[in-house]
C-alpha cells in the first residue's frame, strides 16, 4: 500500500455534516424459523424508509448534529415519502428526483438472531450524477460523509469523487463507508483504495478489512488500512470496535450491552452517524468511537435502519 496522506493537514471538525449516499426503502421480514424453500415462511414484514447514507444522515441529527445535509437520488415513485421522514428526522434534504428509475429497493431477511441478508435493487441511488451536485452544498459544513455504495458504479462514483475532492480543496475532512462486503468483493480492494485516496478515516466493517487487505485478525487489517487512510475504525459488530491511526492500533472498544437485540440492520449506520456527530462537537476519537457504539446499541433495539420515534 502507498503511505497515507499526512494526518496533521486535516482540518478540525467544526460545523455541519453533509452525507452523500443514498436512500433506499427497505422491506424488512422478519422470520422466527428457517426459511423454506420452495414454500411458506411466516413473518413479520414491514416497509420502512433506509439507505447506508440516510441512516447515517439520520444517526448523526438524532446524537445532535444541528446541521445535517443528505445528497442522493431517488424516484420520483416515493421522493415526497422519503424526503418528508428525513425532514421528520432534522435532515436537510438535497434530493435529486429521477423520473426514470425507481427509489432502491431492499429487501432486508432478519432471522431469528438479528442477522439479515439483503436482496438489492440499487434503482435510482448509483445514477446519481454530477448534475445532482454543487460544491455550494459543502457550505458551512465541516465534514464529508460518502456512502460506499456510490463507489460500485461509473457514474455515482465519478460524483462521489467531485465531491471528495472539492472537500479536499477546502481542506475539510472526508469518511467513507465500505457499505457493503458483497459489491466490495465484485469492484475489488485495489479499485476501491485507489478511490477513496486523500480520505481521512475509512469506516468498514470486520469483513470489509478483511476484503481490502487479506488480513484475518481485524486488529491487523486495521492497522494495514491506516498506512492507507490516517484513520480507521473497524466495527466488530457485538465485538464492539477497533480504531487504528498511522499504522498502529491505538484503541479497543467493547459493544455496549444490550437486552432484546431486534434487528441488526442499520447498527453500523448508526454507529457512523453517532460517531460523526460527536466528532463535529469537538469530541476525541476514542471518545466519538464510545458514542459510535452507543448508537448502535440503541439500533439494533428497533426494526429498520432509523432511529426509533
Amino acid at each position: 500500500m502507498a503511505p497515507a496522506p499526512d494526518a496533521g493537514a486535516r482540518a478540525s471538525l467544526r460545523g455541519g455534516l453533509l452525507v452523500i449516499g443514498d436512500v433506499v426503502t427497505d422491506v424488512v421480514a422478519r422470520h422466527m424459523t428457517k426459511l423454506a424453500h420452495g414454500t411458506d415462511t411466516s413473518a413479520r414484514i414491514r416497509t420502512l424508509p433506509g439507505g447506508a447514507g440516510a441512516n447515517v444522515a439520520c444517526w448523526a441529527a438524532r446524537s445532535g448534529c444541528s446541521e445535517v445535509r443528505l445528497l442522493a437520488r431517488v424516484g420520483a415513485d416515493s421522493a415526497d415519502w422519503h424526503r418528508d421522514a428525513l425532514r421528520r428526522a432534522g435532515v436537510r434534504c438535497l434530493l435529486a428526483v429521477d423520473e426514470e428509475a425507481p427509489t432502491a429497493t431492499v429487501v432486508v431477511l432478519v432471522d431469528s438472531a438479528a442477522e439479515r441478508t439483503f436482496l438489492t435493487d440499487s434503482g435510482a441511488v448509483l445514477r446519481l450524477s454530477a448534475g445532482d451536485w454543487s460544491p455550494s452544498m459543502l457550505d458551512g459544513i465541516g465534514h464529508l460523509h460518502l456512502s460506499g455504495y456510490l463507489l460500485f458504479a461509473a457514474t455515482s462514483r465519478a460524483t462521489a469523487l467531485l465531491a471528495l475532492r472539492e472537500a479536499r480543496r477546502r481542506r475539510i475532512t472526508v469518511s467513507v463507508d465500505p457499505a457493503s462486503a458483497g459489491f466490495l468483493a465484485e469492484l475489488g480492494a485495489d479499485r476501491f483504495l485507489a478511490a477513496v485516496e486523500g480520505v481521512d478515516l475509512l469506516l468498514p466493517s470486520t469483513d470489509e478489512a478483511h476484503l481490502l487487505t487479506g488480513l484475518p485478525e481485524p486488529a491487523d487489517a486495521a492497522a494495514e488500512l491506516s498506512l492507507w487512510v490516517p484513520r480507521v475504525v473497524v466495527t466488530l459488530g457485538g465485538g464492539g470496535a477497533l480504531l487504528a491511526v498511522s499504522g498502529t492500533v491505538t484503541g479497543r472498544f467493547p459493544a455496549v450491552p444490550v437486552c432484546g437485540v431486534v434487528d441488526s440492520t442499520g447498527a453500523g449506520d448508526a454507529f457512523t452517524g453517532g460517531l460523526l456527530a460527536a466528532l463535529l462537537s469537538g469530541a476525541d476519537d476514542a471518545s466519538a468511537v464510545a458514542a459510535g457504539c452507543r448508537s448502535g446499541a440503541e439500533a439494533v433495539t428497533t426494526v429498520g435502519g432509523r432511529p426509533g420515534p
